[in-house]
């Protein structure tokens, strides 16, 4: 069987646990392969809402086992609180596995990232403070803590120890901050090795035994193509690969296991924190799109800035990923616009881009070209087949389709679960 990849195809936020969970019941693993807790996802079953920040999608689907592998980065203290939050409601956590090789957030890289976005002022990238830059520095640096050093007491000291003598400098003398002690870090990780010892494994091998026994693999990203490190808008982006290539060594999976991309995309476009915008609107659009959205971020709360849906940026993400099937969500936001504008290129300085700019200074000067499509007044939220959508949604549908470099295989019109038009299986 298959390995298939989710991906959001902007800035993140496209629903992309929503679209893991539309499979969720017809795979076997559920993997998230990059970043951490900075990034949340938001997943509606019948009544009940679960925020997850750390935690794979797949946890919520009874026979599912969840993955947590070597390219994410762990805050021990937020797994827990999760896991404890899911148990509380009768979910059942226990086919957790969780990577030896995985990089452990710690609190020392919590109170560097506050501390230095603070200190850019207005150059502030808009991280979410929650150490994932400089655990992923760290990793980088090849003096990052690993879920497997919590098990050997001696080896994790002396990495404490090597991190500290120049953290606690930079801490005490450029921020002016207290110094952290070695044996807080020390005793802090050590009280997780009870939660961890029965979900710690080699989860490349159990990944390929999985692929061997026909067993079908989801690959869940953190983040968006937008974001990713190398291919996003740097350096307005997070610290890891959330595109398809990165599932590869963040899994320990070779990439011929993947054969089907799917990528996440809005009906229209969000951003949360700082970087160029295109689309971004600020007027009463924007407020629009943002209040019938609910667009305010799982993980931070914090508002997103709203825009218009933007053709290059899907294709430029189709081609990055290699995206077989789009999904596009929250098309029920639309409904009740008179007329919904989409942007088709860019305009630099009186040149016309039809794809993203390669320089990064063009990109942020970009005006976007605009083609206005028809809306639809009608409630869509009860839509199960693409032909119950009222003619100018389809007409937008199939337009975006035509520009975006893949075919548009489900539409959500609404949060719940159920809520979803398929017009293409996403499996087969």
């Amino acid at each position: 069987m298959p390995a298939v990849l989710i991906t959001g195809a902007q800035w993140g936020d496209e629903g992309k646990g929503r679209a893991t969970d539309l499979l969720g019941s017809r795979v076997d693993y559920v993997v998230k392969f990059n970043g951490g807790n900075n990034a949340g996802h938001t997943v509606v079953v019948g009544d009940e809402k679960y925020a997850l920040h750390l935690l794979p999608s797949g946890i919520l689907t009874p026979g599912v086992t969840p993955v947590i592998s070597n390219g994410v980065v762990v805050d021990l203290e937020v797994l827990q609180g999760e896991l404890e939050a899911l148990t509380a409601r009768g979910v059942d956590v226990s086919r957790l596995k969780i990577s030896a090789n995985a990089h452990v957030i710690t609190a020392y890289h919590r109170t560097l990232d506050k501390v230095t976005e603070r200190f850019l002022g207005k150059r502030q990238i808009g991280t979410t403070g929650r150490g994932i830059g400089p655990a992923y520095a760290d990793k980088i640096n090849r003096v990052g803590i690993r879920i497997q050093d919590i098990f050997d007491e001696g080896i994790l000291r002396q990495k404490v120890e090597a991190a500290l003598d120049f953290k606690n400098q930079v801490l005490v003398k450029i921020y002016n901050r207290r110094a952290i002690g070695v044996d807080e870090v020390v005793d802090d990780l050590l009280g997780f090795r009870e939660l961890l010892e029965p979900m710690v494994c080699d989860t490349g091998l159990l990944l390929h035994e999985a692929l061997q026994a026909d067993k079908t693999i989801l690959f869940e990203a953190g983040q968006a193509t937008m974001l990713d490190i190398d291919h996003g808008t740097y350096p307005f982006v997070t610290s890891s690969n959330a595109t398809a290539g990165g599932a590869s060594t963040g899994s320990g999976l070779p990439p011929h296991a993947i054969d089907r991309v799917i990528a996440v995309v809005k009906a229209y476009a969000t951003r949360v924190g700082s970087g160029p915008f295109p689309t971004e609107l600020f007027d009463e659009s924007g407020e629009y799109l943002r209040a019938q959205g609910f667009e305010f971020g799982t993980t931070t709360g914090r508002p997103r800035r709203c825009g218009w849906y933007d053709a290059p940026i899907a294709r430029y993400a189709a081609r990055i990923n290699g995206v077989t099937d789009f999904v596009l969500t929250k098309l029920d936001v639309l409904s009740g616009l008179e007329t919904i504008p989409v942007c088709v290129a860019y305009d630099v300085n009186g040149v016309r881009h039809d794809e993203m700019p390669v320089n990064q200074s063009d990109f942020h000067h970009a005006t976007p070209i605009y083609e206005e499509f028809p809306g639809w007044s009608e409630d869509i939220s009860g839509a199960r087949r693409f032909e119950d959508l009222p003619a100018n949604a389809q007409d937008y549908i199939l337009a975006l389709e035509a520009m975006s470099g893949a075919r548009i295989s489900a539409i959500g019109v609404g949060p719940e679960r159920e809520q979803v038009v398929v017009r293409h299986d996403l499996l087969d």
